[in-house]
């Protein structure tokens, strides 16, 4: 089995891997301008403009509701992100990008492009990874009884 290089836990150890050294490659971009892999990551999902609750941001960054508070609380006081109270629902607040915010999210975004051209086929590879992570996902499991 070891020679198998298509088992499980190597596609699982090949994949945190590639995680953890593109983080550590972005990371040193991003800590040159003052942010963390976090953070970029808030304002990358914020940058469609659509504005988001802060539950749907944790949960589709996978950052404890506790630390995104505390990240987006940040990037408020930076003057990149602002809240605003959701208009269809006003128990929820929605973060936006500030227009200086998607300026900078623009800039950095160059900056990590920069950094990692000619390393990833971005547009395959996403795809692939987009791929893999949704028939990865939450399967219904029967519920045994008895």
């Amino acid at each position: 089995m070891a020679d198998d290089p298509s088992t499980p836990v190597d596609l699982m150890r090949a994949l945190t891997r590639a995680e953890r050294l593109l983080a550590r490659r972005i990371g040193a971009v991003l800590a040159t301008e003052g942010l963390t892999v976090e953070a970029w990551r808030v304002l990358c999902r914020l940058a469609d403009g659509q504005g988001h609750p802060m539950s749907e941001v944790s949960t589709e960054e996978s950052l404890p509701p506790g630390t995104l508070t505390k990240i987006v609380d940040q990037l408020v006081d930076q003057n990149l992100v602002h809240r605003r109270i959701d208009p269809f629902d006003r128990r929820r607040i929605r973060a936006y990008l500030t227009p200086r915010g998607h300026r900078e999210q623009d800039r950095i975004d160059a900056l990590v492009r920069a950094e990692l051209a000619g390393i990833l086929d971005g547009a395959a590879l996403t795809g692939q990874l987009v791929d893999l992570a949704a028939r990865l996902g939450p399967r219904r499991h029967p519920v045994r009884t008895g």
